[in-house]
């Protein structure tokens, strides 16, 4: 029998190759990053920088990095599902 571990990126290794540079980028508050999530359209939330660690939160960031690697065309962070399921997995992390 074998035990598969998950990869877990650390949060500054993300942080590091996701954080925009652009004017934008002003906007986000200290602690929180910009995310873009869905699935055709994308929308920006800003979210704390403590999600990412959150087992939840790195399922999503694997499949980010499946499909986009460490390029991302929006320039930040973008998350490959519904916006709905995102908002759930928020609302979850923000009442824990």
């Amino acid at each position: 029998m074998a035990i598969r571990f998950q990869r877990i990126v650390p949060a500054k290794q993300i942080l590091r190759h996701f954080l925009p540079s652009s004017p934008e980028s002003t906007n986000v508050p200290k602690g929180h990053v910009p995310v873009y999530v869905g699935e055709n359209q994308k929308k920006k939330f800003v979210i704390p920088i403590s999600y990412l660690n959150h087992p939840s939160f790195q399922n999503l960031l694997s499949k980010a990095e499946e499909e986009f690697g460490f390029d991302h065309p929006l320039g930040g962070l973008t998350i490959p599902c519904r916006e709905d399921t995102f908002i759930d997995l928020t609302c979850s992390l923000n009442c824990s």
